[in-house]
């Protein structure tokens, strides 16, 4: 099976400790980014206006991630990840820096798009590197050096987020990257020196590069646009889905022609590597729709400063960060990974679902329950979809296949930032509009510069009026949420259990394991 069959690039327990280090720095810049921000958003819109624009700030991000994520995978097979990685991390602090200095509502989206394009290196860069070094069925051990950094990111990140925007400016939220930045980029080029070199002689896939972007952020706009901003059989938005159509046609024809494609198609021939995929999307979908919109809920309905709001998350945090570790130990110790993601899925399903029930007067208490539920579930789905991706793969393409799947991922959470932001924007709106017809109210209360201060100043009944409008765009945020959670059930029974690569298998177990992985490829 050629490369199939090399168990890691031969490093000692030592050397991928010590790789690893600068990894976790990284790492550890990426997942506070996402978290820092979160509690920031209402006060970014009370001061620079445009609620039209709020999910443009999360899905401007994360589309430019998902575009640049392929991209970083494959210029790290062509040209050695150790100096696509730093690039990544170099461009990340430069978007940074800018989110800090921007304006207006434009300046900030197109600011954070920049960060995007390198946070995009920084995600596929990890999963890649460890990917490269690391057979499969070791994995799981060294993955849990790189959980030690999410209870630093994804409980002190929200904390961190929610005291700067109390305390300082919500453009330190931002600047915070660049000394964290700073560290890693010279432990990273330190510590990588020991990876493989790229030949220097590829040619880059300009072509697929540039419809790649085409066809990608056309659908984010039909998706964000559509019924809000034109009407879904408006020319802007049937011209778009044609645009989205041909573009990915000439994409896949591109790609099929190209001696080292953006995104290789071979890659999509497996099976598990499609269906992890798929799981890897929905989770994506239902993720960012809960981490982005619930400091809104938390905030104007159940009164928490944009600090509390970010300490109210730890529920789900530490629950993703426990189920993610149970299930790593679980797979590395018995090879078997299949019924994570069934039972993942169910349970992120169920957590969605719950949050459909939440009212003006749900408690904090009942809240972080229902956040436990789907860390829970996302726990159980994030780090095995990525495995099964990755026990997929030749190690010649574990930069583009990593690419790949994370770029799943990724639309995931572009389109369902964008779909269930503009759900939720629009039941906000026509929720105010309903109810200051009904009680007079509208002069006092708008949505496009309304902040958690803002709000309490208002007399009581203006403050419930607005209360019911969010709990509206919520609760239809997360009924939406639901059903998507609920398809990833039905793709996650499909998974084939494949052995995994490496470790102590034996002959007769590899041997197996060619004939499984040619049987999932079907």
């Amino acid at each position: 099976m050629g490369d199939l069959e090399k168990p890691g690039l031969g490093f000692s327990h030592r050397q991928i400790m010590v790789t690893m280090s600068g990894l976790v720095i990284a790492m550890l810049l990426a997942l506070l980014d996402n978290m820092i921000v979160a509690p920031a958003l209402p006060t970014i819109v009370g001061d620079l206006g445009g609620l039209e624009h709020l999910a443009w700030v999360t899905t401007g991000y994360i589309l430019a991630t998902t575009i640049a994520t392929p991209i970083w995978g494959k210029l790290g097979d062509l040209y050695g990840r150790r100096i696509v990685f730093v690039a990544s991390i170099a461009l990340f602090l430069v978007g940074s820096a800018l989110c800090g200095m921007a304006q207006n509502m434009f300046e900030l989206v197109g600011f954070r798009a920049v960060q995007g394009l390198g946070a995009g290196g920084l995600v596929v860069g990890v999963l890649s590197i460890i990917g490269e070094m690391i057979p499969p069925r070791d994995r799981s051990k060294y993955q849990g050096v790189m959980m030690a950094v999410m209870p630093v990111a994804l409980i002190g990140g929200p904390l961190i987020g929610g005291f700067i925007t109390d305390h300082l400016s919500w453009r330190w939220a931002f600047y915070v990257n660049l000394p964290l930045g700073a560290i890693a980029l010279v432990v990273c080029w330190i510590t990588l020196a020991k990876l493989p070199r790229g030949t220097g002689r590829a040619r880059i896939d300009w072509a697929g590069t540039g419809l790649l972007t085409v066809w990608i952020t056309s659908l984010v706009l039909i998706t964000t646009w559509g019924g809000t901003q034109y009407d879904w059989a408006s020319p802007q938005i049937l011209g778009l889905a044609l645009l989205t159509i041909l573009g990915l046609a000439a994409f896949i024809m591109v790609e099929r022609r190209q001696p080292e494609p953006i995104m290789p198609l071979r890659v999509f021939k497996s099976r598990n590597f499609v269906l992890a995929g798929g799981v890897a999307f929905v989770s994506g979908f239902t993720l960012f729709g809960a981490v982005g919109y619930l400091p809104q809920f938390q905030q104007f309905v159940q009164g928490a400063s944009a600090t509390n709001s970010g300490l109210l998350l730890m529920p789900m945090m530490i629950s993703v960060m426990a189920v993610s570790l149970i299930s790593g130990t679980i797979i590395s110790r018995t090879g078997r990974y299949r019924i994570f993601p069934i039972l993942g899925s169910v349970v992120v399903t169920v957590g969605m679902f719950l949050f459909t029930t939440v009212g003006v007067g749900t408690s904090q208490a009942v809240t972080a329950i229902y956040m436990v539920v789907l860390g829970a579930g996302m726990g159980a789905i994030m780090q095995t979809s990525t495995l099964i991706a990755q026990n997929s793969l030749e190690l010649r393409d574990m930069g583009a296949g990593t690419g790949a799947s994370t770029f799943l991922r990724n639309m995931g959470s572009s389109l369902g930032v964008s779909i269930l932001g503009a759900l939720y924007a629009s039941r906000l709106t026509d929720s105010l509009a309903h109810s200051a017809a009904g009680t007079g109210t509208g002069g006092q209360v708008t949505a496009s510069s309304m902040t958690p201060q803002a709000l309490r100043a208002l007399p009581e009944a203006a403050q419930h009026v607005f209360q019911q409008a969010v709990t509206s765009g919520i609760t239809g945020l997360f009924m939406l949420g639901s059903v998507v959670a609920a398809l990833g059930i039905v793709v996650a029974l499909f998974i084939r259990h494949v052995p995994l690569r490496g470790g102590k298998a034996a002959p007769e177990q590899r041997a197996a394991t060619e004939v499984a992985m040619a049987e999932a490829a079907v």
